[in-house]
Protein backbone atom coordinates (compact mmCIF):
# COMPACT_ATOMS: atom_id res chain seq x y z
CA UNK A 1 0.00 0.00 0.00
CA UNK A 2 2.68 2.36 0.68
CA UNK A 3 4.02 1.69 -2.77
CA UNK A 4 0.87 2.43 -4.43
CA UNK A 5 0.80 5.90 -2.62
CA UNK A 6 3.95 6.94 -3.03
CA UNK A 7 3.83 6.09 -7.03
CA UNK A 8 0.38 7.88 -7.00
CA UNK A 9 2.08 10.64 -5.37
CA UNK A 10 5.05 10.66 -8.10
CA UNK A 11 2.73 10.07 -10.75
CA UNK A 12 0.13 13.70 -9.53
CA UNK A 13 3.34 15.51 -9.46
CA UNK A 14 4.50 14.49 -12.98
CA UNK A 15 0.70 15.52 -13.96
CA UNK A 16 1.08 18.72 -12.27
CA UNK A 17 4.22 19.42 -14.44
CA UNK A 18 2.36 19.11 -17.24
CA UNK A 19 -0.53 21.31 -15.94
CA UNK A 20 1.81 23.88 -15.07
CA UNK A 21 3.68 24.14 -18.44
CA UNK A 22 0.34 24.48 -20.32
CA UNK A 23 -0.67 27.41 -18.07
CA UNK A 24 2.36 28.99 -18.48
CA UNK A 25 4.34 28.56 -21.77
CA UNK A 26 0.81 27.77 -23.75
CA UNK A 27 -0.93 30.96 -22.46
CA UNK A 28 2.26 33.26 -23.65
CA UNK A 29 3.37 34.02 -19.68
CA UNK A 30 6.70 32.64 -20.40
CA UNK A 31 8.93 31.29 -23.22
CA UNK A 32 9.32 27.55 -23.67
CA UNK A 33 13.23 28.02 -23.24
CA UNK A 34 13.04 30.32 -20.58
CA UNK A 35 10.44 28.11 -18.47
CA UNK A 36 13.20 25.14 -18.95
CA UNK A 37 15.84 26.91 -17.47
CA UNK A 38 14.06 28.73 -14.46
CA UNK A 39 12.62 25.14 -13.86
CA UNK A 40 15.50 23.50 -13.49
CA UNK A 41 17.26 26.00 -11.98
CA UNK A 42 14.68 25.98 -9.32
CA UNK A 43 14.80 22.44 -8.77
CA UNK A 44 18.16 22.62 -8.56
CA UNK A 45 18.27 25.59 -5.26
CA UNK A 46 15.46 23.43 -3.73
CA UNK A 47 17.05 20.17 -3.98
CA UNK A 48 20.99 21.28 -3.01
CA UNK A 49 19.21 23.04 -0.03
CA UNK A 50 18.27 19.75 0.76
CA UNK A 51 22.03 17.98 0.10
CA UNK A 52 23.21 20.90 2.72
CA UNK A 53 20.64 20.38 5.17
CA UNK A 54 21.12 16.06 5.25
CA UNK A 55 24.95 16.57 4.68
CA UNK A 56 24.50 14.52 1.69
CA UNK A 57 28.12 14.84 -0.56
CA UNK A 58 28.99 13.66 -3.88
CA UNK A 59 27.64 10.70 -4.84
CA UNK A 60 29.76 9.31 -7.62
CA UNK A 61 29.66 9.70 -11.35
CA UNK A 62 27.81 6.55 -11.78
CA UNK A 63 24.76 7.26 -13.73
CA UNK A 64 25.22 10.67 -13.58
CA UNK A 65 26.07 11.76 -17.47
CA UNK A 66 23.16 9.99 -18.64
CA UNK A 67 20.87 11.14 -15.77
CA UNK A 68 22.43 14.86 -16.86
CA UNK A 69 21.72 13.98 -20.84
CA UNK A 70 18.33 12.61 -20.16
CA UNK A 71 17.17 15.47 -18.04
CA UNK A 72 18.10 18.39 -20.46
CA UNK A 73 16.33 16.58 -23.75
CA UNK A 74 13.33 16.13 -21.62
CA UNK A 75 13.21 19.79 -19.99
CA UNK A 76 13.99 21.41 -23.51
CA UNK A 77 11.96 18.94 -25.56
CA UNK A 78 9.00 18.99 -23.37
CA UNK A 79 8.92 22.89 -23.18
CA UNK A 80 9.66 23.39 -26.47
CA UNK A 81 6.98 21.20 -27.98
CA UNK A 82 3.95 22.34 -26.16
CA UNK A 83 4.33 25.91 -27.08
CA UNK A 84 2.33 24.43 -30.58
CA UNK A 85 1.98 20.98 -30.33
CA UNK A 86 -2.07 20.14 -28.66
CA UNK A 87 -2.57 18.42 -25.27
CA UNK A 88 -3.38 15.36 -27.10
CA UNK A 89 -0.98 14.98 -29.72
CA UNK A 90 1.85 16.36 -27.71
CA UNK A 91 0.61 13.19 -24.73
CA UNK A 92 0.57 10.74 -26.97
CA UNK A 93 3.98 10.94 -28.58
CA UNK A 94 5.70 11.61 -24.78
CA UNK A 95 4.23 8.61 -23.16
CA UNK A 96 4.55 6.43 -26.11
CA UNK A 97 8.03 6.76 -26.19
CA UNK A 98 8.85 7.06 -22.94
CA UNK A 99 6.88 3.45 -23.35
CA UNK A 100 9.24 2.05 -26.20
CA UNK A 101 12.31 3.36 -24.27
CA UNK A 102 11.24 1.77 -21.05
CA UNK A 103 10.34 -1.24 -22.06
CA UNK A 104 13.64 -1.58 -24.23
CA UNK A 105 15.77 -0.80 -21.67
CA UNK A 106 14.07 -3.62 -19.62
CA UNK A 107 14.91 -6.03 -22.44
CA UNK A 108 18.38 -5.10 -22.44
CA UNK A 109 18.80 -5.55 -18.78
CA UNK A 110 16.53 -8.40 -19.67
CA UNK A 111 14.50 -7.86 -16.73
CA UNK A 112 11.13 -10.45 -16.89
CA UNK A 113 8.72 -8.85 -18.50
CA UNK A 114 5.47 -11.13 -18.19
CA UNK A 115 2.62 -11.63 -20.77
CA UNK A 116 1.04 -9.71 -18.17
CA UNK A 117 2.63 -6.63 -18.39
CA UNK A 118 2.96 -6.72 -21.78
CA UNK A 119 -1.51 -6.87 -21.73
CA UNK A 120 -1.59 -4.66 -19.20
CA UNK A 121 0.97 -2.23 -20.84
CA UNK A 122 -1.10 -2.23 -24.37
CA UNK A 123 -4.73 -1.97 -22.67
CA UNK A 124 -3.13 1.50 -20.38
CA UNK A 125 -1.98 2.62 -23.93
CA UNK A 126 -5.01 1.70 -25.60
CA UNK A 127 -6.93 4.01 -23.30
CA UNK A 128 -4.79 7.04 -23.72
CA UNK A 129 -5.34 6.59 -27.33
CA UNK A 130 -8.51 6.91 -26.92
CA UNK A 131 -8.98 9.58 -24.40
CA UNK A 132 -6.50 11.48 -26.31
CA UNK A 133 -7.94 11.01 -30.14
CA UNK A 134 -10.59 13.90 -30.32
CA UNK A 135 -8.19 16.29 -29.59
CA UNK A 136 -4.99 14.82 -31.87
CA UNK A 137 -4.68 16.73 -34.79
CA UNK A 138 -1.46 16.96 -37.23
CA UNK A 139 1.14 19.33 -36.31
CA UNK A 140 4.07 20.74 -37.43
CA UNK A 141 7.35 18.19 -37.64
CA UNK A 142 9.43 20.52 -35.41
CA UNK A 143 7.26 20.27 -31.97
CA UNK A 144 6.75 16.21 -33.19
CA UNK A 145 10.04 15.70 -32.82
CA UNK A 146 10.75 17.58 -29.87
CA UNK A 147 7.99 15.80 -28.20
CA UNK A 148 9.65 12.56 -29.28
CA UNK A 149 12.89 13.29 -27.55
CA UNK A 150 11.31 14.90 -24.72
CA UNK A 151 10.08 11.30 -24.35
CA UNK A 152 13.07 9.20 -24.84
CA UNK A 153 15.07 12.08 -23.09
CA UNK A 154 12.41 10.97 -20.06
CA UNK A 155 12.81 7.36 -20.34
CA UNK A 156 16.58 7.10 -20.55
CA UNK A 157 16.59 9.87 -17.14
CA UNK A 158 13.92 7.13 -15.66
CA UNK A 159 16.38 3.84 -16.41
CA UNK A 160 19.44 5.68 -14.79
CA UNK A 161 17.26 5.82 -11.71
CA UNK A 162 17.64 2.00 -11.63
CA UNK A 163 21.41 2.95 -10.42
CA UNK A 164 20.76 5.29 -7.90
CA UNK A 165 21.89 4.26 -4.50
CA UNK A 166 20.70 7.73 -2.88
CA UNK A 167 17.79 8.78 -4.79
CA UNK A 168 17.90 12.10 -3.40
CA UNK A 169 21.76 12.82 -4.10
CA UNK A 170 21.34 11.20 -7.38
CA UNK A 171 18.55 13.92 -8.63
CA UNK A 172 20.19 16.55 -6.68
CA UNK A 173 23.34 16.17 -8.39
CA UNK A 174 21.89 15.36 -11.60
CA UNK A 175 19.52 18.93 -11.67
CA UNK A 176 22.98 20.79 -10.18
CA UNK A 177 25.44 19.69 -13.07
CA UNK A 178 22.37 20.27 -15.54
CA UNK A 179 22.49 23.94 -15.00
CA UNK A 180 25.80 25.00 -17.01
CA UNK A 181 24.84 23.22 -19.75
CA UNK A 182 21.49 24.44 -19.65
CA UNK A 183 22.59 27.95 -19.48
CA UNK A 184 24.43 27.41 -22.76
CA UNK A 185 21.74 26.56 -24.72
CA UNK A 186 19.24 28.62 -23.41
CA UNK A 187 22.06 31.50 -23.95
CA UNK A 188 21.86 30.06 -27.87
CA UNK A 189 18.29 29.97 -27.83
CA UNK A 190 15.96 32.30 -29.97
CA UNK A 191 14.72 33.82 -26.41
CA UNK A 192 17.55 34.50 -24.89
CA UNK A 193 18.81 36.54 -28.23
CA UNK A 194 15.14 38.04 -28.80
CA UNK A 195 14.12 39.94 -25.36
CA UNK A 196 12.89 36.92 -23.10
CA UNK A 197 9.14 37.75 -21.78
CA UNK A 198 8.72 36.38 -18.30
CA UNK A 199 5.69 37.37 -16.65
CA UNK A 200 5.33 37.52 -12.96
CA UNK A 201 2.70 34.80 -13.37
CA UNK A 202 4.95 32.25 -15.78
CA UNK A 203 7.67 32.65 -13.85
CA UNK A 204 6.50 31.78 -10.31
CA UNK A 205 4.37 28.38 -12.23
CA UNK A 206 8.41 27.64 -13.64
CA UNK A 207 9.66 28.10 -10.00
CA UNK A 208 6.57 26.33 -8.38
CA UNK A 209 7.76 23.02 -11.37
CA UNK A 210 10.80 23.04 -10.93
CA UNK A 211 11.15 23.50 -6.85
CA UNK A 212 8.24 21.44 -5.92
CA UNK A 213 6.38 19.04 -8.83
CA UNK A 214 10.11 18.48 -10.45
CA UNK A 215 12.93 18.57 -8.00
CA UNK A 216 11.29 16.75 -5.20
CA UNK A 217 8.88 14.66 -7.53
CA UNK A 218 11.97 13.23 -9.36
CA UNK A 219 13.66 12.35 -6.14
CA UNK A 220 10.68 10.38 -5.10
CA UNK A 221 11.03 9.24 -8.49
CA UNK A 222 14.31 8.00 -7.97
CA UNK A 223 13.47 6.56 -5.01
CA UNK A 224 10.70 4.22 -6.89
CA UNK A 225 12.02 3.29 -9.97
CA UNK A 226 14.55 0.19 -8.64
CA UNK A 227 11.50 -0.99 -6.58
CA UNK A 228 9.23 -0.99 -9.64
CA UNK A 229 11.94 -2.02 -12.20
CA UNK A 230 11.18 -0.58 -15.74
CA UNK A 231 8.22 -2.00 -16.82
CA UNK A 232 6.13 -1.24 -14.05
CA UNK A 233 7.52 2.17 -14.17
CA UNK A 234 6.86 2.41 -17.73
CA UNK A 235 3.39 1.54 -17.44
CA UNK A 236 2.72 3.78 -14.14
CA UNK A 237 3.24 7.06 -16.43
CA UNK A 238 0.34 6.17 -18.76
CA UNK A 239 -1.41 7.23 -15.86
CA UNK A 240 -0.12 10.86 -15.81
CA UNK A 241 -2.27 11.86 -18.43
CA UNK A 242 -5.66 10.98 -17.14
CA UNK A 243 -4.60 12.88 -14.03
CA UNK A 244 -3.48 16.27 -16.52
CA UNK A 245 -7.11 16.16 -18.01
CA UNK A 246 -8.60 15.20 -14.30
CA UNK A 247 -6.33 18.64 -13.24
CA UNK A 248 -8.24 20.22 -16.36
CA UNK A 249 -11.58 18.98 -14.93
CA UNK A 250 -11.00 21.88 -11.62
CA UNK A 251 -10.00 24.03 -14.25
CA UNK A 252 -13.37 24.35 -15.59
CA UNK A 253 -13.63 21.76 -18.41
CA UNK A 254 -16.40 19.68 -18.78
CA UNK A 255 -16.63 15.26 -17.67
CA UNK A 256 -16.86 13.19 -20.49
CA UNK A 257 -17.92 9.74 -20.73
CA UNK A 258 -14.97 9.23 -22.64
CA UNK A 259 -12.79 10.34 -19.79
CA UNK A 260 -14.45 8.13 -18.14
CA UNK A 261 -13.92 5.17 -20.10
CA UNK A 262 -10.42 5.86 -21.22
CA UNK A 263 -9.85 6.05 -16.85
CA UNK A 264 -10.98 3.28 -16.17
CA UNK A 265 -9.05 1.59 -19.05
CA UNK A 266 -6.11 2.99 -18.00
CA UNK A 267 -6.42 2.45 -14.44
CA UNK A 268 -7.20 -1.04 -15.39
CA UNK A 269 -4.53 -1.71 -17.46
CA UNK A 270 -2.15 -0.31 -15.02
CA UNK A 271 -3.48 -2.71 -12.53
CA UNK A 272 -3.06 -5.92 -14.62
CA UNK A 273 0.38 -4.73 -15.53
CA UNK A 274 1.54 -4.04 -11.72
CA UNK A 275 -0.06 -7.44 -10.41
Amino acid sequence: MRLILLTSLAMVAFAANSILNRMAVGQGEIDAQSFALVRLLAGAIMLGACLAYRRIGWPGWAGRGVGVAGLLIYLFGFSTAYVSLSAGTGALILFGFVQITMFAGALLARETVRASRWLGAAMAFAGLVYLMIPSVALGALGPMVAMSMAGVGWGIYSLAGRRAGDPLAATGWNFILAVPMALLVWAGSSAAIATPYWDIRGLGLAVISGAVTSGLGYALWYHLVPVLGSARAAVAQLTVPVLAAAGGLALGEALSLRFVIAALVVLGGVAVASR
